[in-house]
């Protein structure tokens, strides 16, 4: 794996993380316990910061970035995965907020401003405009995405067991 320090900053791993040998990450990258970065993710703090939560997955080839602080945004935007979140094969995460329990399908982008809620499923190849927010307990499909329906109980319950999943994952590699 590949951590580097920009201007004295570099990525804090908590216990029990894995990162991928050749994912890259560097700066103000902050992942917490029992959380994961598959092969070919990058994910880059350098003008703002990037934290992830507990039990969440950052699958291949995924970029992860932020915006720098501006006029029009004194905070900039940078990016928050909250816990037990499950990022899909080859996403591009820019400047967005997850919460807790979603699952992010395969080759989506989330872009600056997005607030996505707990309990969220988006689908794969799916486009989250700037500043959109996707309320919680919800599908969104589209491209520009759209709510589509109610979460059932099924769905609920596999955000959970998707990042239980990859927490196990995690742990057949780092034995």
């Amino acid at each position: 794996m590949s951590l580097e320090t920009y201007k004295g900053i570099a990525p804090d791993l908590s216990e029990g993380v894995y990162v991928h040998p050749s994912a890259v990450l560097v700066g103000d990258v902050q992942i917490g316990k029992d959380s994961s970065i598959w092969p070919l993710v990058a994910g880059r703090g350098d003008v703002n910061h990037i934290r992830i939560g507990a039990r969440s997955n950052v699958q291949d080839g995924t970029v992860l970035h932020v915006t720098r602080k501006h006029k029009e945004v004194p905070d900039g935007y940078p990016l928050i995965i909250g816990d037990d979140v499950t990022v899909g094969h080859k996403c591009m995460l820019h400047g967005c907020q997850l919460g807790n329990r979603i699952l992010v399908g395969m080759g989506a982008i989330v872009m600056d401003g997005v607030i996505v809620e707990d309990d969220v499923i988006i689908g794969a190849g799916s486009l989250v405009p700037p500043g959109k927010r996707l309320v919680s307990g919800y599908l969104y499909i589209g491209s520009p995405v759209k709510q589509a329906r109610p979460l059932n109980e099924g769905e609920r319950a596999f955000l959970a067991v998707s990042a239980d999943n990859y927490v196990r994952l995690k742990d057949e590699y780092l034995a």
